[in-house]
């Protein structure tokens, strides 16, 4: 068997993720490289000797550096893809469960939602007045929520061609999945205040220049997110609301409040193109526990009404 090692396997995956264009995919694989090489005091690791006591080792000092749970997942789910790949090209041998004990799942930490009453304020602008810029990022804001809180990155890259009429059709960059939405008369009143004017242009609106598929488009994009999540917290803070808003915060306010009205995760999912219903329930987890605590007190306040209706007989 031919022996490679990480590392040299690592940056042959990501020298052909930036030849594809896939310049997201590859500065996460750039990220867990560096992780990895400053873990490992920039020594490579032949696959002979990727056990689990290594990968441990690595998920503690991710830890140590206070990497969150799911950034930890990310670099381990990273270098799963890349040791499958060895196996599949014959550069490594494959030993059962090796990721068992580190974490590969998703985790909710924390809440990322806004309350009903603090994403009414903004759906409806509290009739505070604002700047042109914040007033521009509060209508970005709507529209994202009223597009089922759409993420910004299929938000910047939409195409004007991507609207027939009143419908919008486009793919999730992430997913690859197809997404349908029907516009309402508000949803086109924002996507007309906001579009790209430019002619020359084949976006809808106006963050990214560069050809679809660069690595120049790839940072306009990070470059307008970063700006994005400064004037989002910027909103959040002159709306007073109890939750900072990020691009994901919109995301999670949909999902959360699609479930507060009992839609179905299944729906939710569908609307939200998630890969499988078990990414949504990760967003919705830390809310079911809410709603399973609501039921626990009602069940109890039941249980001592009746009891003071007995003791009254």
């Amino acid at each position: 068997m031919e022996q490679k090692s990480l590392l040299q396997t690592l940056s042959s995956i990501i020298q052909e993720l930036k030849e594809n264009g896939q310049w997201g995919t590859a500065h996460v694989y750039q990220s867990a490289y560096n992780s990895f090489a400053l873990f490992s005091c920039c020594r490579d690791i032949p696959f002979k000797k990727f056990t689990p006591a290594l990968l441990k080792d690595f998920e503690i000092y991710l830890r140590k550096r206070k990497c969150s749970w799911n950034t930890v997942s990310t670099y381990m789910k990273v270098l799963r893809a890349t040791y499958n790949r060895a196996v599949d090209e014959g550069y490594a041998s494959y030993v059962p469960r090796l990721f068992r004990h580190v974490q590969t799942g998703v985790s909710s930490e924390r809440k990322k939602s806004l309350e009903a009453s603090d994403m009414g304020g903004l759906m409806n602008g509290k009739g505070e007045e604002l700047s042109a810029g914040m007033e521009r990022t509060l209508a970005i804001l709507q529209l994202m929520f009223i597009l089922r809180g759409i993420p910004f990155v299929d938000l910047a890259y939409l195409r004007k061609s991507d609207i027939q009429g009143n419908i919008l059709r486009y793919r999730r960059r992430k997913t690859g999945r197809r997404l349908t939405v029907i516009l309402t008369p508000e949803a086109l009143k924002l996507i007309d205040t906001l579009s790209d004017k430019r002619e020359e242009s084949p976006y809808l609106l106006p963050f990214l220049t560069s050809p679809e598929g660069s690595e120049e488009a790839y940072r306009e994009y990070q470059r307008a997110l970063r700006s994005f999540n400064r004037q989002l917290a910027a909103l959040g803070e002159r709306f007073g609301g109890s939750t900072p808003i990020s691009t994901y915060t919109i995301r999670h306010t949909w999902a959360t409040m699609a479930y507060y009205c009992e839609i179905h995760p299944g729906i939710i999912s569908e609307a939200m193109g998630h890969s499988s219903i078990a990414v949504t329930e990760t967003y919705l987890k830390p809310f079911r526990d809410d709603r399973i605590d609501e039921a626990n007190r009602e069940v109890i306040s039941y249980v001592k009404k009746q009891a003071r209706k007995n003791s009254g007989r």
